[in-house]
């Protein structure tokens, strides 16, 4: 995904998360009124069964977290692989660094012939000075990307997460359990997949509107660092100052 698409891809999955809300909000305005119903039927929508519902936003919020991460970093991968335009010694210490750990497979078990084979595969790489071809970035998550880890992996790359303080402050504001909104997010996305709490209690005594407030403030923080790998890339940061178009002005 290059960076022109990022925030598009962005806008498309919260339009998601934004019409769960919704509907959140309608199922939780017709309880006012006793259970709701199903139109049509005399079926009858559970209290346990809507703290499932409101459970499963955090699935999908913590989803396109994960999401968002894996694209950004692809897009500054993809910058640096572009058109076979950019030699490896062109990169940034950062990304020529993640470029090796990929080529030579440094961090990989293996065996002494296979890792002899992907050295030999760098060497030829450098010595013959091929452009940098695709590559790919491990980064990690498996449930654990919250704001500390989204900045570690931007520093990570050599790309400045550079968040307002409005937003950092309303990501970091206590919500529910000491946690900040993508903290909550990761912890209780983690407590769901393992199985260490169930749906209905992991929504109980929680309201769309606190929902909603969690979303906003995901919503927030994933679009700011967005547009911080998009600068990034736009600006040629992925290279070495002395590479880079205009002197990296965006």
């Amino acid at each position: 995904m290059n960076a022109a698409n990022l925030l598009t891809f962005f806008e498309e999955r919260f339009e998601e998360v934004d019409a769960y809300v919704n509907l959140l909000e309608e199922l939780e305005r017709a309880a006012q009124d006793g259970a709701p119903r199903l139109n049509g039927t005399e079926y009858k929508i559970s209290a346990a069964q809507q703290k499932i519902l409101y459970s499963s936003l955090y699935l999908q919020l913590y989803n396109l977290v994960e999401a968002t991460v894996s694209r950004c970093v692809e897009a500054i991968t993809q910058a640096a692989a572009h058109a076979g335009q950019w030699k490896p010694y062109q990169l940034s210490d950062e990304l020529h660094r993640e470029w090796v750990r990929s080529i030579a497979r440094t961090h990989t078990d293996m065996s002494p012939e296979n890792r002899l084979k992907h050295a030999m595969r760098l060497s030829e790489h450098i010595v013959q000075q091929l452009p940098v071809d695709n590559f790919s970035v491990e980064a990690g998550g498996g449930g654990n990307w919250d704001d500390e880890a989204i900045f570690a992996m931007g520093k990570r790359l050599g790309c400045v997460i550079s968040i307002t303080d409005q937003t950092r402050r309303a990501v970091k504001a206590n919500m529910r359990d000491d946690l900040g909104p993508l903290k909550l997010v990761k912890d209780r996305r983690n407590g769901l997949a393992h199985g260490s709490i169930s749906f209905v209690d992991c929504a109980d005594g929680v309201a769309v509107d606190e929902l909603r407030r969690m979303a906003s403030s995901v919503e927030s923080y994933l679009r700011e660092v967005i547009e911080c790998f998009i600068r990034h890339i736009e600006s040629h940061n992925f290279l070495r100052p002395n590479f880079r178009p205009n002197g990296g002005a965006p």
